[in-house]
């Protein structure tokens, strides 16, 4: 009898270092000038240019993409949900003031399949060259048993610098300023749980299954990646005097707009004001969902707000349109209590 060995047990290291082989490639377009190791090494350096700020302080965070990978694995299309994890979790930092730096992954799934995870990394870089951000490491774990086959687990984290005296944290938002809204390209990263509930579920679609209101299939539809706001806050950060910035996911405007506000502020948001995208259309008719369920599950169209003093709203709009980033004025600041009403 032979003896037991790892590659028997399910891990095969060969196929693990082809894999480092096929992305260190893709890894090194994202780099920045201050990156200062490869991919392969036990960490990664990044020498902060501290010539830059005044009083540098670093911003972290870190997210998944949750069951949204579900449908990655029923469309068999892996290239974009890499997008997805970079937008979480650098519209997170981004509500700072930062700039994004670099960011690392987390790729974990029973079964390595080199040519597959590929996919996915190519998501994560293009998302990095989105940001402006290098991908300058990870993690790649594979754990036989542990994931369905063909399936696999992603997370990421994200870290950024801004000047202390820069940092965006509402702390100014006062009655009157104006709630801009930026558009989103449908549901990001959120709300998927009740989406596969529905469709798959319940009404038992396939992802091929053409839906007119889309123009295109459920599957394209549903795999449209986050949208990166980086750039958008580039174009304004100069030129206008933004007071708060909040990344619209989980709980929807309600659940994360009262985030960055001072006790005393609330925000009143206008019906109407923005265009709705038919995929929240569908699904609240097609599943009955009550509004105040789609407003506390899903971004409605709106992915992320900048608050600024309301004589700044039109210059804000025209900047942020030529830069590519519809926008709409979508309410208003008002004396309250950290809520957010809809009028």
């Amino acid at each position: 009898m032979a003896g037991l060995t790892y590659k028997k047990a399910g891990v095969d290291i060969d196929e693990g270092d082809r894999f480092i082989r096929l992305i260190s490639p893709l890894a090194r377009k994202t780099f920045r000038p201050e990156v200062m190791t490869g991919i392969g090494s036990f960490n990664a350096l990044f020498k902060l240019d501290v010539k830059r700020y005044k009083k540098p302080v670093l911003v972290s965070g870190t997210d998944g993409v949750g069951t949204k990978l579900k449908i990655a694995f029923l469309t068999d299309r892996h290239n974009t949900v890499g997008i997805d994890l970079v937008a979480m979790c650098v519209n997170d930092i981004l509500t700072s003031g930062s700039e994004p730096l670099f960011f690392l992954d987390y790729f974990a799934s029973g079964k390595l399949k080199p040519e597959k995870a590929a996919e996915v990394i190519k998501g994560i870089v293009e998302g990095c060259k989105q940001a402006g951000c290098s991908l300058i490491g990870g993690e790649t774990a594979e754990m036989p048993g542990f994931y369905p086959k063909g399936e696999y687990d992603l997370s990421g984290f994200a870290v950024g610098v801004v000047d202390k005296d820069k940092i965006i944290d509402g702390s100014k938002i006062r009655k009157g300023d104006a709630i801009i809204g930026l558009a989103s390209n449908g549901l990001h990263s959120n709300g998927y749980s009740l989406v596969r509930k529905l469709f798959f579920d319940i009404k038992k679609m396939k992802t091929s299954a053409r839906i007119a209101e889309f123009g295109t299939s459920l599957g394209e539809e549903l795999l449209k990646p986050t949208k990166i706001y980086v750039k958008a806050f580039n174009a304004i950060r100069d030129k206008v005097r933004i007071k708060g910035m909040a990344h619209i996911t989980g709980g929807g405007i309600p659940g994360n707009l009262p985030r960055i506000f001072p006790k005393v502020i609330s925000a009143v948001i206008d019906e109407g004001s923005w265009p709705v995208p038919p995929v929240f259309q569908v699904i609240r008719k097609m599943g009955k969902v009550p509004v105040a369920d789609m407003r506390m599950t899903f971004n409605m169209g709106i992915g992320y707000i900048i608050v600024i003093p309301k004589t700044e709203a039109d210059k804000s709009i025209s900047i942020l349109r030529k830069t590519g980033y519809d926008s709409f004025v979508i309410g208003t600041i008002e004396k309250g209590g950290q809520e957010t009403r809809y009028a």
